[in-house]
């Protein structure tokens, strides 16, 4: 990790595991950096059994324990007219949003910063991620945990909020994290990881959409044989591929397509049909972290999974991007971001939003 002795760091700790092993982190090396616990769940925690009671006792005895400042950040605000509003103009429209890339961009490492992180030097997350100086720029990399790694949560980030990030257990498999909570008797040694959105804690990530949008009843017909299946509540709740939670008979069922305009849930038997998958799609709006241009030669991935698919990358004379993967990619859909790395998966460029 760089030196950090003369730098002046905030923490933002969440009172999970992760961000815990942060503080003790920078404990261990003499630093008392101030920690922040950022507010941005719902005002109604009674109703949507939120856990952020619990998360801020969890911060708190951390921060305690090793003499270290907590100050609450009521960022409710800026989440709920930014990253809701995102999330749900992608879904009413098809798309499939990712909340927790935004959350990153606009509220851990934006409003957060406008409020108090712009008195800091540096800013420090839980992060399974790393950086790198090479060739005199700083770079976004990989974390050696192929599973936890979240740089693709990261890949939208302005390129000065990464000059100000550090990520400081980056370098950890999620096991020794979790081994040295165990041994330092961190309060959250024992507790489980956070599912989901960021902040949802218990709740159902089908329960937020409805909230907003509400239910929009349609059919449901398998794509080979145009015979009605069933009737779905709202295409909102169903994303490309999705296979769990389908609730209709004579399954497994995939979802391989959305007709908008007809609000009909386009559905195939198998997880093989050729529709369900592609191997060339345009990418737009592509944010750099570091360089602006993007490499020949790629890695990528749409989701969060350890795995990376290689590719080519062609530019189209508007200025996006066309990826041509090696191989056919399944569950390609609109709306999902398409995180680029280069030919080793190490270093990330960015990511850009799938058009398809």
């Amino acid at each position: 990790m760089q030196n950090l002795e003369d730098k002046k760091i905030a923490v933002l700790l969440s009172g999970g595991v992760d961000s815990s092993v942060v503080v003790y982190e920078m404990a261990r090396m003499g630093l008392h950096p101030d920690c922040f616990y950022i507010k941005i769940g719902p005002e109604e925690a009674e109703e949507w059994d939120c856990t952020s009671e619990e998360d801020l006792e969890m911060a708190t005895a951390v921060a305690a324990k090793y003499g270290c400042k907590l100050q609450v950040v009521d960022c409710h605000k800026e989440y709920w007219d930014g990253v809701t509003k995102y999330t749900m103009d992608k879904v009413r429209n098809g798309f499939t949003p990712n909340p927790d890339v935004m959350c990153n961009r606009l509220i851990k490492f934006g409003a957060f910063h406008e409020k108090m992180g712009h008195q800091y030097d540096l800013i420090a997350t839980g992060h399974y991620a790393r950086t790198e100086i090479i060739d005199g720029k700083k770079w976004l990399v990989t974390a050696p945990d192929p599973v936890k790694d979240q740089t693709d949560f990261l890949a939208q980030i302005y390129d000065w909020q990464l000059q100000k990030a550090i990520f400081p257990i980056g370098r950890y498999m999620k096991d020794e994290v979790r081994q040295i909570a165990e041994r330092e008797h961190l309060v959250n040694a024992k507790r489980k990881d956070s599912q989901g959105i960021c902040f949802l804690g218990k709740i159902n990530y089908n329960e937020y959409i409805r909230r907003y949008l509400g239910e929009n009843p349609g059919d449901v017909i398998e794509l080979a044989t145009g015979k009605f299946i069933g009737k779905h509540k709202g295409l909102w709740f169903h994303t490309i591929g999705q296979r769990k939670g389908m609730g209709f008979g004579g399954g497994p069922w995939f979802v391989v397509k959305k007709d908008q305009e007809n609000n009909i849930l386009y559905v195939a038997h198998g997880y093989d049909p050729q529709t369900a998958y592609k191997q060339d799609f345009p990418v737009h709006d592509f944010h750099f972290l570091t360089e602006p241009e993007l490499p020949e030669h790629i890695t990528f991935k749409i989701r969060h999974t350890p795995e990376y698919h290689k590719a080519t990358v062609e530019k189209t004379a508007d200025g996006a991007y066309i990826i041509h993967s090696a191989e056919k990619i399944h569950g390609v859909a609109p709306g999902q971001f398409c995180v680029v790395y280069d030919n080793d998966h190490h270093r990330c460029y960015g990511s850009g939003e799938i058009t398809v």
